[in-house]
């Protein structure tokens, strides 16, 4: 069994080298397949990627196109059985896809999200603090889907989703931005497949510390739910 882990990278020189060296220590019990895609970075990550360009697959947008297309990049090159998303900054632990892994083989699932909110205050998190936009913006974009698609899920817009390679390379994604969480969100429940969720730990950054998520792309998001609930 092997596990695609993609990584979206945009100006991520202080944590990316960090994070590929915590999911190389993932104990997950598959083989790990790490396909890297630079959405154009310009602050000397791509520098950086330049030296692991023999161990992982490293790919290089021409110029900024966006998180979306960044994932719509690696997903082509994915060859894994699973595909899961990794964001490059710290705000997620790797180790985490190990009962992600484990839940798929109890259920038989064909997606499986890793949810902050197991458990949780609403935006407090191992004592860290990620602002109440970006909080009540996951809730609300939470409840958002549940209503329009008759979900049952605690965390929408979370980057841990796994999902079986057969699945996600059957849907034609659309997205650019940061809309790919509620468009992937949205085509697998209007198929009627069922999105089980296991908690995960979460140690979120603020905007200062380059967070890049912001209030627009939120409207993107909400806007992505009602699209294609209604799109045939």
């Amino acid at each position: 069994m092997k596990l695609s882990i993609i990584i979206p990278v945009f100006n991520e020189k202080n944590t990316v080298a960090e994070i590929l060296k915590r999911i190389e220590a993932a104990d997950l019990g598959v083989d790990k397949e790490i396909i890297i895609v630079d959405d154009f970075s310009t602050d000397g990550t791509r520098e950086i990627l330049k030296s692991y360009e023999k161990k992982y697959r490293v790919l290089y947008h021409e110029k900024n196109q966006g998180k979306g297309r960044a994932l719509r990049s690696g997903f082509t090159q994915a060859s894994g059985d699973w595909a899961v998303v990794q964001d490059a900054d710290l705000e997620y632990d790797p180790n985490d896809f190990k009962i992600m892994l484990e839940k798929a083989r109890e259920t038989g699932a064909a997606v499986i999200y890793g949810s902050r909110l197991f458990d949780r205050k609403y935006h407090y998190f191992e004592g860290r603090y990620s602002g109440h936009i970006y909080a009540l913006g996951g809730i609300f974009l939470t409840w958002l889907t549940n209503f329009l698609y008759g979900t049952k899920i605690t965390d929408e817009p979370t980057c841990y989703k796994m999902i079986k390679m057969n699945l996600l390379k059957s849907i034609d994604l659309e997205c650019e931005r940061f809309e790919f969480c509620p468009e992937i969100t949205a085509k697998i429940a209007k198929r009627g497949i069922k999105i089980y969720e296991v908690p995960i730990s979460y140690y979120p950054r603020h905007k200062n510390e380059g967070k890049k998520i912001n209030w627009k792309d939120g409207i993107e998001a909400i806007w992505t739910l009602l699209k294609y609930k209604f799109k045939k």
